[in-house]
């Protein structure tokens, strides 16, 4: 898939010097790369500390496919497809050079890194140095028609390209060529960061094959944990009732049962197990409205997910200020999994944060639904610790969602999370 790229308004000349800049940042990162070369190459062939230094070395050349995926998307609008999955676990017990390179090979993704480490530092650093090239060529070009004359006497001749400069007018003529290719450089540029960003693309993309067994791999995790998520639910319902207006409708009948017993000889001890039964009639409903409002809250079904989270941020006891613009309500099943998924980010920021304020922005926009959480607390959150943020990441990934937490320690925290869906409704709801 490509995107429009992250580029400049205005001027050919102004795009033009931007991709020269961005082309010669890419020229500068191929060359790079040639030390994650040779950290690979290093520690396959290094004798003694085992197959520990391979992964490790997998690691940073992962990394700096990770930045050029990032580069590709924002400069040339060229999306390239991330590993479908980690590196690959390191056999027990392997050793030796030959033992390292099968490992690499083993893996399709871990495999087509390695040999884009290998060949960038060549393929990848002529193309990107072509702008640059040309703009060398063409001050050397320009530079010739001033002084070429007296330096190809010095020399002993002197050439430009196909032109030798033996006078005044050949040396000219290197000049206008020089001059010619300035304007193309800067026209090259932008074109040539977009090839870089196709080649890269062809160098690291996983295969459709390898696509779909990731995509298969993640639908059985996510229908796994949907049935766990479930179960799991299932039981906190049964258990609720159980403990709660189950024991409750038992101890009202045995209410009543006693004072049918003393209805001719005791009014009175009657009048008081009426009103202990109605009390517990009370609260039996209480709870089955607040067992109902955990399952689907009725604000959520009767008005949507728009004023279901405003209600969310009115008895939240941080201040929390909310925006919504959809053109439209989503389906039933990703109206709920955002709705909770909002309640329990909410939660945590009134539980650990320490935050004065929060904010909450719904919008919808290329087919998916974005909410982002922020507060201006301590931070510190991370998805891998908190059961709470992983809890979140498995609802939303029962619908392909996914949840990005930026929480550097002593704040402020951004949750965003995206979830694919479609709005039918035309109603429109906004803040």
């Amino acid at each position: 898939m490509d995107r429009t790229p992250d580029g400049i308004r205005g001027s050919s000349i102004a795009a033009g010097l931007l991709g020269l800049r961005r082309a010669t940042t890419l020229w500068w990162m191929s060359l790079a790369a040639f030390g994650r070369s040779l950290a690979v190459s290093g520690a396959i062939l290094l004798v003694g500390p085992g197959l520990g230094m391979v992964p490790r070395a997998m690691e940073g050349v992962r990394a700096l496919a990770a930045r050029r995926r990032e580069m590709a998307l924002r400069w040339a609008g060229v999306e390239i497809p991330g590993p479908p999955g980690p590196l690959p676990t390191v056999p027990a017990g392997a050793s030796g050079a030959v033992a390292r390179h099968r490992w690499i090979m083993s893996d399709p993704q871990t495999r087509r890194e390695y040999v884009w480490v290998l060949v960038d530092p060549l393929a990848g650093a002529f193309l990107a140095f072509l702008p640059a090239a040309l703009v060398l060529s063409g001050v050397w070009g320009v530079f010739l028609a001033f002084f070429g004359v007296p330096l190809s006497v010095e020399w002993d001749g002197l050439w430009y390209q196909f032109i030798p400069i033996e006078g005044r007018a050949t040396a000219v003529l290197a000049g206008v060529l020089g001059a010619l290719q300035l304007p193309l450089a800067l026209w090259s540029a932008p074109r040539v960061v977009r090839r870089h960003a196709l080649y890269t693309r062809a160098m690291l993309a996983p295969s459709e094959a390898e696509l779909m067994a990731g995509r298969i791999r993640h639908l059985t995790t996510t229908r796994s944990d949907a049935v766990d998520t479930q179960m799991a639910e299932i039981r906190r319902i049964e258990r609720d009732l159980h403990d709660g207006a189950q024991a409750r409708l038992v101890a009202m009948g045995m209410t009543l049962d006693a004072a049918e017993h003393l209805l001719e000889s005791n009014p009175e001890a009657v009048r008081a197990l009426l009103v202990e039964a109605r009390e517990s009639s009370a609260k039996a409903l209480q709870e089955l409205r607040d067992l109902v409002r955990g399952i689907h809250p009725p604000v959520l079904a009767d008005r949507g997910l728009a004023d279901a989270i405003r209600a969310l941020a009115m008895v939240s006891p941080v201040r929390t200020e909310v925006r919504v613009e959809l053109p439209g309500r989503p389906e039933m099943p990703v109206e709920s999994a955002a709705y909770f998924a909002v309640s329990e980010l909410l939660a945590n920021v009134a539980k650990h944060s320490g935050a004065d304020r929060a904010s909450i922005d719904v919008h919808y926009d290329h087919g998916a639904l974005r909410i982002t959480v922020s507060d201006d607390g301590r931070g510190g959150a991370d998805a891998s610790r908190g059961s709470g943020l992983r809890g979140i990441e498995r609802r939303l990934a029962t619908f392909d969602g996914v949840l990005a937490v930026n929480s550097p320690v002593n704040g402020p925290t951004l949750v965003t999370m995206e979830l694919p869906c479609v709005l039918p409704s035309p109603k429109t709801t906004s803040s």
